[in-house]
């Protein structure tokens, strides 16, 4: 009986040490993979401690709960170049997700880059600058759900073997090269799909007829949902020659006629100009040209004038009083009380339109003495002269250095005047979303982080003086700058001046979800929206620009979605990846404003928690002191 045991105990240890290797060389056989992969394409994500026996503690590597094969690879956004090497990601046979969004990765796909062994659920290609054709080997992954080969250089026919995929639920092939026809896909999980911006020519299978228009915009397709039919291109390959010459012939003789009907129209102008007097020089206007800026950055050339014939000229359009009428009443002074100027002068100063803002127009009007201040028209006001006057001074006792201070106001039956400080670095927003050319001055982490600082202790301080005081309209149009970076919040106590009809859609971004009544703002609102800013910064996305072709996606929803799904890095912008050392604290930011923009109010923290966090944050990366901001982004100065 004990040699039977003795013999038991032998063969379960041999049958062991048979098994071990069969485990062994699975991690091995995946560590070799990525150190060959790293050697080929470099990074930053890929600076790994090589010492390391396993690659499940590498960043990026994702591995399976007994360490024994890589699962998953996230490599978004980390400065990847070259080209994917052959059989290394393809010997990792038991990935499931492969994440390389956002490099530089080059040339095509190896072919075996895909094999029918693979169990890949999830793969990102996407804004890279991958080439030729889609390997033959992908088809013969059926476990594929989502696959996003978006914005490369692919070119070819879009192959009918995606039919293989049964499982596909995303397929995104947007701003490629792929040319010929829609191949005719039988996919019935297939929920997202876009081809928009290729060469994909002919008429739209019927099977698509559902989809968003959206998703086939910039080819020369024809057919449901798009509004053109394909009837209409067959009828014009059908023209004869004749038709054609007719066509010719008709086109030439229009030419003729128009030319001669400018050259006639040329004359006559010609003939009444030499008549006329010059009238550049009526008396009460200073002209000039400017750009009438709107909310949204685009303008059109307008005369610049003295500010009453701004108001007066510019507004009337649009049924509003001229504020030079009769019943002028004066400036009441209600912060800098040491300003020594009236309504006269001011009526009598330079103006240009700055913006039309949720509350009103903006202009900068620049008085006499050569003093510029914002002068906001109020528009949506219905409150009497007593109640608009207490109001205004209740702002205008609010004094913070990161608060645009009220200077004076203006009240008549018609007209209402605000009167602020002029800061000539604008807005986050313009500076954010504006000028994407070569001339561009991005904002680099360090700037960002003491914007969101400042704004922070604005807004705490704001809350700090009462519970039921709150701003109501936070977003980054109203987070203006000075000339060394320091973030000034503006437009505090307007939100509760809007008609009960007034609906400020610029702000529905921001808005959070319990708020009905844009004059009914809780602070925990005010959190929500600050929220919504801070993720605005982090990502370089407008909160209200439709993401991820999906329509009605907000930024807060975009960001979990996609942290949820894989990795917290695929969320910030491009231009904050560049620098070393500071991914902890984007990260520690982004958990701040999710949970700034949690659903329910009384999951979100106070301003003044928001503020205790974000200074702890700012202490350990940002060299600030006494609410000094450091000017990061004219030094070019790489933070630490």
């Amino acid at each position: 009986m004990r040699q039977f045991n003795l013999l038991l105990i032998t063969t379960a240890a041999a049958l062991l040490l048979l098994l071990l290797p069969a485990i062994t060389p699975d991690i091995t056989s995946d560590r070799a993979a990525l150190l060959a992969l790293r050697s080929s394409v470099g990074g930053r994500v890929l600076l790994w401690n090589l010492s390391s026996a396993t690659p499940c503690t590498w960043p990026g590597v994702i591995c399976s709960p007994d360490n024994s094969s890589v699962t998953e690879l996230h490599f978004p956004g980390m400065g990847l170049s070259g080209m994917l090497p052959p059989n290394t990601i393809s010997n990792m046979t038991n990935l499931t997700t492969l994440s390389l969004r956002y490099n530089a990765l080059s040339g095509p796909l190896p072919a075996d880059l895909f094999t029918s062994r693979s169990l890949l659920r999830n793969l990102y290609l996407q804004h890279n600058f991958f080439s030729g054709q889609i390997p033959d080997s992908l088809f013969t992954i059926t476990s594929l759900v989502r696959v996003n080969l978006a914005e490369n250089i692919f070119s070819g026919p879009i192959s009918p073997a995606f039919n293989k995929l049964i499982r596909l639920g995303t397929l995104y092939l947007q701003e490629n090269h792929f040319s010929g026809s829609i191949p005719d896909l039988n996919l019935p999980s297939l929920v997202q799909f876009n081809v928009s911006n290729n060469n994909l020519t002919g008429e739209i299978p019927k099977g698509f007829s559902g989809k968003s228009k959206s998703s086939f915009l910039g080819n020369a397709l024809c057919g449901s949902p798009l509004d053109n039919s394909c009837g209409s291109e067959k009828h014009k390959k059908k023209l004869s020659g004749g038709a054609i010459a007719g066509i010719v012939i008709g086109a030439v003789l229009g030419l003729f006629l128009i030319l001669l009907l400018i050259f006639c129209l040329c004359r006559k102008l010609g003939r009444k100009g030499a008549g006329s007097k010059d009238v550049t020089g009526v008396e009460g206007y200073r002209v000039g040209v400017h750009r009438e800026k709107t909310v949204e950055g685009e303008g059109t050339d307008a005369p610049a004038s003295n500010f009453a014939a701004a108001v007066g000229a510019k507004e009337k359009d649009r049924g509003e009083a001229n504020v030079v009428g009769g019943g002028k009443k004066g400036l009441v002074f209600v912060g800098r009380k040491d300003l020594m100027f009236d309504l006269d002068d001011l009526l009598k100063a330079s103006a240009e339109v700055l913006g039309k803002g949720t509350f009103g127009t903006a202009y900068k009007a620049v008085l006499e003495t050569g003093l510029a201040v914002v002068v906001k028209r109020l528009r949506d006001v219905n409150l009497g002269e007593k109640e608009f006057g207490q109001k205004m001074e209740e702002v205008g006792r609010i004094n913070h250095e990161n608060l645009v201070p009220l200077i004076a106001y203006h009240y008549h039956s018609d007209e209402k005047l605000l009167v602020y400080d002029y800061l000539p670095m604008g807005s986050l927003s313009a500076l954010l979303h504006g000028n994407k050319g070569a001339s561009r001055t991005p904002l680099n982490w360090e700037s960002r982080a003491s914007i969101a600082l400042g704004a922070a202790r604005g807004i705490s301080y704001l809350h700090s003086q009462g519970s039921t005081i709150s701003h109501g309209s936070i977003k980054s149009s109203n987070i203006l700058l000075t000339k060394s970076y320091e973030a000034r919040v503006s437009d505090f106590g307007l939100a509760q001046l809007a008609a009960p009809t007034a609906t400020p859609n610029r702000v529905a971004g921001y808005r959070a979800p319990e708020v009905t009544d844009p004059r009914k703002v809780s602070q925990k609102a005010d959190v929500y929206s600050f929220g919504v800013l801070l993720l605005e910064l982090l990502t370089g996305k407008a909160p209200t620009h439709t993401l991820m072709n999906e329509e009605g996606v907000d930024l807060p929803r975009w960001v979990q979605s996609v942290v949820r799904e894989e990795w917290s890095a695929e969320v910030f912008d491009l231009e904050l990846l560049r620098y070393d050392n500071v991914e902890e604290d984007m990260v520690q930011l982004l958990q701040l404003a999710v949970d700034c923009t949690a659903q329910y109010p009384d999951k979100r923290p106070t301003m003044a928690e928001v503020t205790h966090k974000m200074e702890e944050l700012c202490r350990s990366s940002l060299r600030y002191s006494s609410g000094d901001i450091v000017d990061a982004a004219d030094s070019g100065a790489t933070p630490p």
